[in-house]
């Protein structure tokens, strides 16, 4: 990044030198009064409703105010449930000096990422490129925390902060920062401004790089590439993708579109590596932290590289991703326990993420009570007050309760530390026996820790994520031969197409509080259309063809890029931002070009729509260059060359 980057650099990482030993303020007690937050319907905007900063939702209002006075934007970006985001409003977004701070010198917006994931990229983009500019590391995160100029630049950006310098040995503290941000834009308006520009250029040239339709050759070679480079970057040891020997507690993601390649590449192929990726994989995170032995469901990732101790949120989009992978695992691999975990999945959604409407909701909070996990986590005396002896004998086999607690040094997080078969071999127990004891002690659990206080749930219903676990739960019925899983699916299909819905056809991205919201993004059509397709999978059923025709051709007329191929995130007549991008890349959730590419793929063959597979085709063909030099930047992509090469025959 040019040079000019470094005076707000300087600003920020000159407090990592410049601590104080200033006492903390504590939050404020009691509620504010409400701020103009109290108007939304985001559960997680609603949490920031009554504190003293005097909050904008992001819109047409609050960025009048910041060029009508020429005063910097302060732009916080989280969601409902991220831990580090409570933390960071508790220590400071409470504090009434530093709301009274805020208020004065700047506009404050608070988004809340899953209702607006256009702002969330754009920003955190931002804010990675400043990263890498300023320690040489791309980091990123939530909270994310960006200071802009009244033209929405962004020029400064860092995710949590504590309240004050000195709270955290060796960090910046947050009012510290808008202070001297504050005091650079009054003395040096111009420069700031340079600063915002180049900052802006680079997320520009990233999110809008406008290439010409790749040369390279759409063929096998591309496909059979992925397996490869997956391999290694393959943990030997607790299965993954990108261990790092030197990192070795960075955290560890499940990664479901490297498991869904390693489906495809077996089901093609039988190739004895791909399953051993994929079976190792799949065991090491069912027996590890990251997955809920107790309630069922997974965690959004671990927080090392054994899998053992989850970040405790569980997101709807991760487990209806993985309950398609276990129960396709489990058929194809011949793997009863696969389908064990594919089942406690879905009845775990059905139980604690479902409205009485039939959607489901986005998230559960990591923490309740405002401590990270207390929800999930043991002692041994918990464990023992719910069991009998006996039952609990079993349970420290299963789960090695002889060992010393593995979380905060008091608390146990469940790990499985043998199966049920080698826990019945050591016996002389049929597996079925083990199975079933475990399922009493389960049961037994469930119902003692459904006593304690229940982390926060995000009742937003999000399109694409609905999608998803529309998908997971067809998938799994389909699979399983469970009607009540398929049934949930058609169940929530309809809530969506009911209730979020337009006259003319549009797709809205949130639906809380009795009302759908936001124009949606390319995600919730691509997403929607694929759990409909696999709706009409699992049942055979023409209505849903028929809606997931609809809902494509609709995705077409407002997202379709005609010279360059796949679609943008954003619609035609999206709000107009600092850039328009079309995110190739696999990530938590799969790219929307990744789905649409498959959808467009079956729907030509299903549906009667063959022109859909040159549609299909200059999707593929936008991501192949980067396919090409990073098979593994977008394997769900990937899986989609074979399946158009096999609809050309």
């Amino acid at each position: 990044m040019r040079n000019c980057i470094l005076l707000t650099a300087c600003l920020f990482f000159a407090a990592f030198l410049l601590a104080h030993a200033e006492e903390p303020k504590k939050p404020g007690e009691g509620k504010h009064p409400a701020n103009r937050l109290a108007k939304e319907t985001s559960p997680y905007l609603l949490l920031h409703a009554h504190n003293p900063v005097d909050w904008y939702p992001w819109g047409d209002e609050a960025l009048a105010k910041a060029k009508k006075e020429g005063k910097l934007i302060f732009l916080s970006v989280g969601y409902s449930s991220c831990h580090w985001c409570h933390v960071m409003e508790r220590e400071s977004f409470l504090d009434d000096e530093i709301a009274a701070y805020l208020n004065e010198n700047f506009v404050c917006i608070k988004v809340d990422r899953e209702e607006r994931p256009d702002l969330d990229a754009i920003y955190m983009a931002a804010l990675q490129a400043y990263t890498q500019a300023t320690t040489g590391r791309r980091g990123g995160g939530w909270p994310m925390t960006i200071f802009l100029t009244p033209e929405t630049k962004p020029f400064v950006g860092v995710s949590y902060l504590p309240a004050r310098d000195g709270d955290r040995e060796g960090v910046s503290g947050f009012f510290g920062v808008a202070q001297r941000i504050q005091a650079a834009w009054e003395k040096q308006p111009e420069r700031v401004k340079e600063d915002a520009q180049t900052l802006t250029d680079i997320v520009k040239a990233e999110l809008e790089s406008r290439r010409a339709l790749s040369l390279t050759p759409i063929d096998i070679k591309l496909y059979n590439a992925v397996q490869p480079a997956l391999d290694e970057q393959f943990d030997a040891k607790w299965g993954g993708f990108g261990y790092d020997e030197i990192q070795w507690r960075r955290p560890k993601f499940p990664e479901p579109a490297n498991l869904i390649y390693l489906l495809d590449h077996i089901r093609r192929t039988d190739n004895a590596r791909s399953k051993e990726l994929l079976t190792f994989t799949l065991e090491k995170m069912m027996r590890g932290g990251i997955y809920d032995h107790v309630g069922g469901g997974f965690h959004r990732y671990s927080t090392d590289r054994l899998w053992r101790i989850p970040h405790f949120e569980k997101m709807l989009y991760d487990n209806g991703q993985l309950a398609t992978i276990y129960a396709e695992a489990s058929q194809l691999l011949k793997r009863p326990d696969f389908a064990r975990v594919a089942d406690e999945t879905c009845d775990f959604v059905l139980r604690e993420m479902t409205d009485t409407t039939g959607g489901f909701y986005a998230a559960l909070d990591a923490e309740s009570e405002s401590e990270e996990g207390k929800f999930q986590r043991w002692t041994k005396e918990e464990l023992k007050s719910s069991l009998t002896n006996p039952q609990f004998e079993i349970l420290s086999e299963l789960f090695a309760l002889q060992k010393d607690p593995n979380f905060e040094e008091k608390y146990y997080v469940l790990n499985l530390a043998q199966s049920h078969s080698e826990l019945a071999a050591e016996k002389k127990w049929s597996e079925d026996k083990v199975v079933n004891t475990w399922g009493v002690l389960r049961e037994k659990l469930l119902k003692a820790r459904d006593t304690r206080k229940k982390p926060l749930t995000d009742i937003k219903i999000l399109a694409a994520d609905n999608g998803l676990m529309i998908a997971g739960l067809a998938d799994t019925g389909r699979v399983l031969k469970q009607p009540k899983y398929i049934d949930a699916a058609k169940k929530a299909a309809d809530f969506v197409l009911t209730n979020m819905l337009t006259k003319d056809g549009r797709l809205q991205r949130s639906y809380a509080s009795g009302a759908a919201k936001f124009n949606a993004y390319l995600d919730d059509y691509a997403f929607l259309t694929y759990g409909l397709i696999a709706l009409h999978r699992a049942t055979g059923e023409e209505r849903w063809l028929k809606e997931a025709e609809k809902l494509t051709q609709k995705q077409i007329e407002l997202f379709a890029d005609p010279r360059g191929g796949g679609f943008y995130f954003t619609s035609t007549d999206h709000e107009a931002l600092l850039a328009r991008g079309k995110d190739p890349i696999d990530s938590a959730s799969p790219a929307g070009n990744s789905l649409a590419a498959g959808n467009l793929i079956y729907l030509a063959q299903q549906a009667k729509k063959p022109e859909w597979l040159d549609l299909a085709e200059k999707t593929i063909q936008a991501a192949a260059g980067i396919l090409e030099r990073s098979p593994t930047a977008s394997p769900w992509m990937a899986t989609n060359i074979p399946a158009l090469l096999d609809a050309r025959k």
